[in-house]
């Protein structure tokens, strides 16, 4: 009996863990974070300290900058907007038929993530533009999609679609097709059984979707630059601004300028945060 009794507390000892404690691991993770995350940002927002108040304003609120951010955001908005519709449909498509090049076409799916900016970008210009394949045959009809704000709106698209796919793909793999059939078998219509059915399951995920696409479109600049034509307060982007300033030694009004975009980027990961909390919440229930 006392052998028993003094075997037990060994019996429940706890496994050993494959990494280190708990305040090692965490040490190194805020050191690592710190270095690599909030050392960078620190300079980024104390540089901007060195404007007054009235600088900081002129640097973030001139007619130039402000046109920037609306054609920043706008476009990005819209572009997310248009890859919510078609990359739910492209992820319909792939989760719940079955054709001769899925494989292919999956895979298609992940390129914008491996191309690199620049060169989807040049890509994009020399499909669009006037000497391009599909520029050639729409330009003479009066539509223009490069050099101007709708070759943003384009190169934004392409590069956010991914976001949207891989996000409601799995989800919509995880549905259960019983409350469709269900559905259908009590009389609902297609349109009925997609809007409050399908729809409410898949919605918190093609909302992370959405500010995630939202949210690459804000910072991207590669694939914008050699389409948007980069004309002041017409084509010219935020990111662009930055580099503007920079070429010209005005690190101030560049930090500044990156200040707001950064704030702006607190906002929409807090955004993406709370969306993909709920996306959890409610696949738990």
């Amino acid at each position: 009996m006392t052998a028993a009794v003094l075997q037990a507390p060994a019996q429940k000892r706890a496994p050993k863990r494959v990494l280190p404690g708990f305040r090692l691991t965490l040490g190194y993770t805020l050191f690592y974070l710190a270095l690599i995350v909030l050392l960078p940002l620190s300079a980024l927002i104390f540089k901007t300290f060195t404007l007054t108040l009235d600088q900081f304003w002129a640097a973030v609120a001139s007619p130039r900058v402000v046109a920037s951010y609306q054609l920043t955001f706008g476009a990005s908005f819209i572009a997310a907007l248009v890859n919510a519709v078609f990359g739910l449909l492209i992820a319909w498509v792939l989760v719940r038929y079955q054709f001769p090049g899925k494989k292919i076409i999956d895979a298609l799916v992940d390129l914008p993530f491996a191309l690199p900016t620049a060169v989807a970008g040049i890509s994009l210009t020399a499909l669009l533009a006037g000497n391009g394949w599909i520029g050639s045959l729409l330009e003479p009809h009066g539509i223009q999609l490069a050099f101007n704000r709708n070759g943003v709106v384009i190169a934004l698209i392409f590069i956010g679609l991914p976001f949207v796919v891989r996000t409601v793909q799995p989800v919509l793999e995880d549905a259960e097709k019983e409350l469709e059939e269900a559905a259908t078998c009590l009389g609902a219509t297609r349109w009925q059984t997609f809007r409050h059915v399908i729809f409410p399951t898949i919605a918190p995920a093609l909302l992370t979707g959405f500010a995630m696409a939202f949210a690459r479109g804000v910072g991207e600049y590669g694939s914008v630059i050699f389409i948007a034509g980069n004309m002041p307060m017409i084509s010219e982007i935020t990111p662009l601004i930055i580099i503007s300033k920079l070429e010209q030694y005005d690190y101030a009004g560049a930090t500044a300028v990156a200040t707001v975009m950064l704030l702006a980027s607190f906002v929409m990961l807090m955004v993406i945060n709370s969306l993909q909390a709920w996306q959890r919440k409610r696949a738990g229930t």
